[in-house]
């Protein structure tokens, strides 16, 4: 399976089915002995009522997970995952009355487990009903969602793109297909066009000689290379673009076997598919890494209110409005957004920008001037105080940031970038990162390049502690 996606929604499964175990087994606790004396019920015939409810969720989990309910299954359908439940049920049921009849135990309530293996099974539907339906409402508005780019329009690439869009939960979208034909050499060799076999149900991006430019153009986060063996010379010159970009490139198996340096095997919907992936990939980190994001942010925003209002108030006095400055950013493989900062510049700074670039201080794609003179009464402060920055965790509760990652470019930097440059927006924009607490001064945007990218290879959510816990400081000494 494709692990990376599947792994969240498996996740989300398991503990939506172990918290409804939980609750529904304390709720009818409470129902069937009453608001002060179930856990004294419990209590009586051995057993903490907590430890007992977290035993039944263990086997609930287990009796679906035997269903194969926690797998991804081609034609799932709610008539056969209802059934599936209600097997899980039973067996579940089956082992307990079992285990109590073996170590004889009369004294547990037999009502309360007849009623309770009926509800568990209402339950479960229940919230795996709401679970997807979340999923797909969250899908629906572009919440999650990573974007698929196909080589090729073959019969096979198309029914491939349709499996993984069928797939929803997943939140993999197709944006389109590059045209390939048999006679193509490496990329960048043919220049007339060539027409699809077939009628293609999704958008035609351009041919395969232009991966480069819709890689640039479109949020690309995975490139799904169906071409024949034959073709081995280009998918391995595509393979190493994408490589270069930060860019997961899938492979089916399907036309024979092959075997790349670095790859693994994957199965999805029964087909066999080798992927290559760049850039973080451990599921359970990154997960945390976004819980973290989300757990941090609101707190911060919160404790930091009175802060972020007097600063507010302090601009609107000094410098007057507005008060906070949007601008364009590039994300997350070319995602634009909005960041917010509290405005550090004069009105008019974006205008007067060019006639400062030829002092600009930065050997590279970016900008950087010690002593700016768009800088407004509050901006220098601010800015060597670091707390035009604190309105940004509203980026990271949103999802366009995160707490720790490479710092967000402007879309004209991006523009200029090398290749190579391209694969820092490989991982989420973050409001501190290595670069900023190690080589804030360093003049050679090269140099910045490296160090991102040096966090991206060797990314843990240790790293990302030490960064934060090194933050602070720098910030109070004005670095």
């Amino acid at each position: 399976m494709i692990r990376r996606h599947v792994a969240t929604l498996r996740l989300g499964l398991v503990i939506a089915d172990a918290a409804s175990a939980v609750l529904i087994f304390i709720a009818l606790s409470y129902v069937r002995f009453g608001s002060a004396g179930w856990t004294a019920a419990w209590q009586r015939v051995g057993f903490e009522p907590l430890v007992v409810a977290l035993g039944f969720a263990g086997l609930w989990v287990s009796a679906t997970a035997l269903q194969d309910l926690y797998r991804l299954r081609a034609r799932l359908t709610l008539r056969r995952e209802v059934l599936d439940i209600a097997k899980a049920g039973v067996l579940a049921a089956f082992v307990t009355f079992g285990l109590l009849f073996l170590v004889k135990m009369p004294e547990v309530s037999r009502l309360f487990l007849i009623a309770l293996f009926p509800t568990q099974i209402a339950g479960t539907i229940a919230s795996r009903v709401v679970l997807r339906a979340g999923l797909s409402w969250a899908r629906a508005r572009g919440m999650n969602t990573r974007y698929v780019l196909v080589v090729g329009t073959s019969p096979r690439a198309q029914d491939l793109a349709d499996r993984l869009e069928r797939h929803r939960e997943l939140g993999l979208r197709v944006v389109g297909h590059l045209l390939w034909s048999p006679d193509d050499g490496p990329l960048h060799s043919r220049s007339e066009p060539i027409e699809p076999v077939g009628k293609v149900r999704r958008p035609i991006l351009g041919h395969v000689n232009d991966l480069e430019v819709v890689l640039h153009s479109q949020v690309i986060d995975e490139v799904l290379i169906c071409l024949p063996p034959s073709a081995w010379g280009l998918i391995e010159v595509i393979t190493r673009l994408c490589e270069d970009e930060g860019r997961i490139v899938r492979i089916p198996l399907t036309e024979g076997a092959f075997d790349m340096p670095g790859a693994r095997h994957d199965e999805f919907d029964g087909i066999e598919l080798l992927s290559l992936v760049y850039g973080p990939d451990r599921v359970l980190a990154l997960m945390a890494k976004r819980a973290l994001d989300i757990v941090v942010a609101p707190i911060a925003l919160i404790i930091l209110g009175p802060v972020l209002l007097v600063v507010a108030l302090t601009i609107a006095i000094v410098d007057g409005r507005p008060i906070l400055f949007r601008q364009p950013r590039v994300g997350l493989h070319g995602r634009m957004f909005n960041v917010v900062k509290f405005r550090t510049m004069v009105v008019d700074a974006e205008r007067r920008l060019d006639d400062l670039m030829s002092h600009n201080e930065i050997h590279g794609h970016a900008f950087k001037l010690s002593d700016d003179p768009r800088l407004s009464r509050m901006g220098r402060w601010l800015r060597r105080t670091s707390l035009d920055e604190l309105p940004q965790f509203w980026n990271v509760l949103k999802g366009e940031m995160s707490l720790v990652g490479p710092r967000p470019p402007l879309p004209r930097e991006v523009a200029g970038y090398d290749i190579w440059h391209r694969r820092r927006l490989s991982m989420k924009p973050g409001m501190t990162g290595l670069w900023q607490i190690s080589a804030r001064r360093e003049e050679d945007f090269d140099r910045w390049v490296e160090v991102d990218l040096d966090y991206i290879d060797r990314w843990s959510l240790w790293l990302d502690l030490k960064i934060m816990l090194r933050t602070l400081p720098a910030m109070l000494q004005g670095r």
